[in-house]
């Protein structure tokens, strides 16, 4: 004999449903600091395509003048949304190209300063990829 009201009940229970959450929760928690690292990868990426453009820009400026340019002079970009950008020592045979992590970039443990100098030399090179 069936109860009346049970027979074809269909839906999820509650432990179902809880299952249910806790499960896209660890989804959620594994994924977010990958998705977070990626973010901060890219822009990143973004800083050192700015470096490579000011270093492209010093060159351009050298070649008709006695000494390397500052960032106004060159026509450079002095800050993005998550870096901002300076030169300095800039002489006859030298300058180097400092980009510093603004506002939420901070958080990119070991690579909140990157520096482009006349030589092309990198710094901090895990910063840099090939």
């Amino acid at each position: 004999m069936m109860l009346k009201g049970h027979a074809g009940q269909r839906g999820f229970t509650l432990i179902e449903l809880l299952i249910v959450v806790v499960v896209v929760g660890i989804l959620a928690a594994i994924a977010m600091p990958a998705f977070q690292n990626y973010v901060r990868e890219s822009r990143r990426a973004e800083a050192q395509a700015t470096l490579l453009d000011i270093q492209q820009r010093q060159e351009r400026w050298r070649v008709n003048n006695p000494t390397y340019g500052t960032l106004a002079a060159i026509g450079g970009t002095a800050s993005s949304t998550y870096y901002t950008f300076t030169v300095s020592g800039n002489t006859a045979t030298a300058y180097t190209i400092t980009a510093t992590a603004t506002g939420a970039q901070t958080g990119d443990t070991g690579c909140t300063s990157m520096t482009l100098n006349q030589d092309g030399a990198r710094s901090p090179l895990a910063c840099w990829k090939s």
